[in-house]
């Protein structure tokens, strides 16, 4: 009855099956995608939603700025006004004291670096600024205005 040079249909019937898996396994990768680039923004655009990290960084870069960490962008020059740069420290010094108890352990050892560090640094450029001035090599200008002897 059947013919020897009729193709044979071959009906596969797990063809159903491994397109939902694939499907699965490409809704899985957008998934990861979505969430990766809520962690880590590309091209320096901001998260979509602020978290615990990103506020101490923020705070710690404001620290840094005021220690002379980064250069001015308009003038080139760095940046040095200790007790500004002690305002941050201490305001997070205060978050530290406010959050005791309702932070998770990567949170409380991440604030508690940070602040190790920057108080550590702070007293680094706190010496440093005072052994220039005692050595004459200090000027202070406006701000937005280059130092007179650089």
């Amino acid at each position: 009855m059947s013919d020897p040079d009729q193709p044979k249909i071959i009906v596969d019937d797990d063809w159903k099956s491994a397109a939902q898996a694939e499907k699965q396994r490409l809704a899985s990768e957008e998934a990861t995608k979505k969430q990766e680039s809520k962690e880590a923004p590309a091209g320096g655009s901001l998260p979509e939603q602020a978290s615990f990290d990103d506020l101490l960084r923020l705070m710690a870069t404001q620290a840094l700025m005021y220690m002379g960490a980064f250069p001015d962008p308009q003038t080139g020059q760095a940046m040095v006004a200790l007790d500004v740069a002690k305002l941050h420290i201490d305001m997070l010094g205060v978050l530290d004291e406010k959050t005791k108890g309702n932070l998770t352990d990567d949170e409380s050892k991440a604030l508690t670096g940070i602040l190790t560090e920057l108080r550590l640094q702070f007293v680094e450029v706190t010496k440093a600024v005072a052994k220039a001035a005692q050595e004459g090599r200090l000027s202070q200008g406006a701000p937005g205005t280059p130092p007179e002897n650089g």
